[in-house]
C-alpha cells in the first residue's frame, strides 16, 4: 500500500483530487491534510469520508512538528501538494499571509520529506501543483510553455513562483524526486465563491451586481476541475522526475464574454428571458497589477503523457451551473459570516 499525503485536500481542486485517488486506487492510503480555512470545507468530501483508505488530518503545512509526525506516523511515500493561499485579491490585501503559507509552508513540507526519506528516494515523489500566473502576462500572441521565464506580478504569483523555485532547488541540491505542474484557471463544483465563475453564478441567481474589473478585456484560459484532477493523476503516475508540465484547457475567453455565457446559461436554467441578467454587469476599478492574458501550451503533457481536456467549455459551464443551482445549501453555507464581510469590502464598496 502506498501512503500519499495530499495537502489542501478539502479545498476546491484538492477535494476533486482526493476523491479521484480514494475511489480509483483502493490500494493507496490517502491522508488529507487541510487547515480548514475559509476555502477548505469537509462537506466537499462527504461521499468519501467513510472510505477505509481515507484519513483526514486538520493542520497547517507551516506546523513543522505536525508535518514531521505525519511523515513518521503514516510512513508517507509521496506528497501531492495543493495547499495554498490562492486568491489574487486577498494577496494584495495581505501579502505576508501568502508568503507564510505558499513559501514557508512548501519549504516545511520539502524539509520534512527530505528528512523522512533519509536520502533514500526510491519510489518517492514530491509533486507540487502551481499556477500559470508565475509566468506573468501575455499580449494577444503566444503561449506559456514549460520554458517560459518567470515574471510574477502579484503577491500571489510571486509567492507561488518562490515555492516553485524551492521545489526545484531541493531536486537540484538534494536529489529530492519532484515534479511540478502549472495550471490555468480552474472551474467546476465546490469552488469557493470568491472566484469569478461561482461568484457570478451566485450573483445572477440573487440579482446582485456582477463586478467586472476594468472593461472586462482580460483573457484567461479555463480548465474544468475534473480534467485537472485527471491530469494530476496522469502526471503523478507517468510524469518524469524533475520535469514541469503545463496543464491548460485550450480554452481562452475574455472576461466580459465569459460573463455573458454565464448569464445566458443561468437565465436559461432559471427560466428567465435570455440575457435579461446582463443589466447586472457593473464595471469596477481595475485590479492592481492586473495581468492582461494567460494562455497555456499543454502540448508537452498531451504528447508525452497522453492527456487532453475531455470537455468543451460550453458543456463544462452547463455542468457547473447546474451543480451550483442544485446545491444551494452548500453555497449558502460557505457564503455566510466572514465571507459576507469580505465580499462587501472587496466588491460592493468599489462599485
Amino acid at each position: 500500500m502506498e501512503n500519499i499525503l495530499i495537502t489542501g485536500g478539502a479545498g476546491f481542486i484538492g477535494s476533486h483530487v482526493v476523491r479521484r485517488f480514494v475511489n480509483e486506487y483502493p490500494n493507496y492510503k490517502i491522508i488529507n491534510l487541510d487547515a480548514l480555512t475559509y476555502a477548505g470545507n469537509l462537506e466537499n468530501l462527504k461521499d468519501v469520508e467513510d472510505k477505509s483508505n481515507y484519513t483526514f488530518v486538520k493542520g497547517n503545512i507551516c506546523d513543522t512538528q505536525l508535518i514531521e509526525k505525519l511523515f513518521s506516523d503514516y510512513k508517507i511515500d509521496s506528497v501531492i501538494h495543493l495547499a495554498a493561499e490562492s486568491h489574487v485579491d486577498r494577496s494584495i490585501q495581505d501579502p505576508l499571509a501568502f508568503a507564510k503559507t505558499n513559501v514557508l509552508g512548501t519549504l516545511t513540507l520539502l524539509q520534512a520529506a527530505k528528512q523522512a526519506w533519509k536520502n533514500d528516494f526510491s519510489n518517492k515523489l514530491f509533486y507540487h501543483i502551481s499556477t500559470d500566473e508565475v509566468y506573468g502576462t501575455l499580449t494577444n500572441e503566444g503561449f506559456f510553455t514549460e520554458n517560459t521565464s518567470y515574471d510574477p506580478h502579484s503577491p500571489y504569483s510571486a509567492s507561488k513562483a518562490s515555492s516553485d523555485h524551492f521545489v526545484r532547488a531541493f531536486h537540484d541540491t538534494y536529489g529530492l524526486p519532484i515534479i511540478i505542474s502549472n495550471c490555468s484557471n480552474n472551474y467546476g463544483s465546490y469552488q469557493f465563491p470568491e472566484k469569478l465563475i461561482p461568484l457570478f453564478i451566485n450573483n445572477i441567481v440573487n440579482n446582485k451586481p456582477l463586478p467586472i474589473y476594468g472593461k472586462g478585456e482580460n483573457v484567461r484560459d479555463w480548465l474544468f476541475v475534473e480534467d485537472h484532477a485527471r491530469a494530476i493523476d496522469v502526471i503523478f503516475h507517468k510524469g518524469k522526475i524533475g520535469e514541469t508540465y503545463n496543464v491548460g484547457g485550450f480554452n481562452e475567453w475574455k472576461n466580459i464574454d465569459l460573463v455573458k455565457v454565464l448569464i445566458a446559461t443561468v437565465d436559461e436554467f432559471l427560466g428567465r428571458q435570455k440575457g435579461s441578467s446582463e443589466k447586472l454587469i457593473t464595471f469596477v476599478e481595475d485590479r492592481k497589477g492586473h495581468d492582461y492574458r494567460y494562455a497555456i501550451d499543454s502540448s508537452k503533457l498531451k504528447n508525452e503523457l497522453g492527456w487532453e481536456p475531455s470537455l468543451q467549455f460550453e458543456e463544462g459551464i452547463r455542468k457547473t451551473v447546474k451543480w451550483y443551482l442544485e446545491n444551494k445549501g452548500w453555497v449558502d453555507h460557505v457564503t455566510s459570516g466572514e465571507y459576507q464581510k469580505y465580499y462587501k469590502e472587496m466588491y460592493e464598496d468599489r462599485t
